[in-house]
């Protein structure tokens, strides 16, 4: 029976940084270093940290936009038809395709497509449902929602080398752990 290799066992390592630059400045430091799977994991937001883990913006709006279209687009073909194909009405002389009176229905349509859009699409984008993750393991991850900041570098990533990779981040990390998968 072949044993598994060291890379097979270690989904990455996860350095721990008690300040917010300090995590930043090891992303950037990272990423120039060529670095490229890697995800940092911080109890709010931070400005810079997106640019200097390389990531591309999302194409989250997009989708909301073509939410929002198609939703507008049904309802508006729905109305025309009831009114205008399936069951036309001639109400005090009024046109059957009376456009003014489609506006709030499909306006209504337009934002429940967009909504859906946004809600489905952020779950799908973010991969999600996600309910176990291999950083759930390392105890000390439970801070990165009070009051410490994360650096994950991946073994998947073309440069990492287990200890090269160690090296580098305990450079400028508080400790550093290794993630099981």
């Amino acid at each position: 029976m072949n044993k598994p290799a060291q890379s097979e066992l270690v989904y990455g390592l996860l350095a721990e940084f008690d300040e917010a630059d300090d995590v930043v400045d090891a992303a950037r430091k990272a990423y120039a270093a060529g670095y490229r799977r890697m995800n940092a994991y911080t109890p709010f937001p931070l400005e810079g940290l997106s640019e200097a883990l390389g990531q591309k913006p999302t194409r989250l709006p997009l989708l909301v936009l073509l939410g929002g279209i198609t939703g507008g687009c049904l309802a508006y073909f729905m109305l025309y038809y009831a009114s205008v194909i399936s069951y036309p009405l001639n109400v005090g002389g009024r046109p059957l395709h009376s456009w003014p009176s489609f506006i709030p229905i499909t306006f209504e349509m337009t934002v429940l497509g967009a909504s859906f859009a946004a809600f489905f699409g952020m779950l799908a984008l973010n991969g999600l449902p996600h309910p176990n993750h291999p950083l759930f393991d390392v105890a000390a991850f439970s801070l990165a929602s009070r009051d410490r900041f994360f650096l994950c570098i991946q073994v998947h990533d073309p440069l990492f080398d287990l200890e090269q990779t160690r090296r580098f981040l305990e450079e400028t990390a508080l400790r550093v752990h290794e993630v099981r998968s």
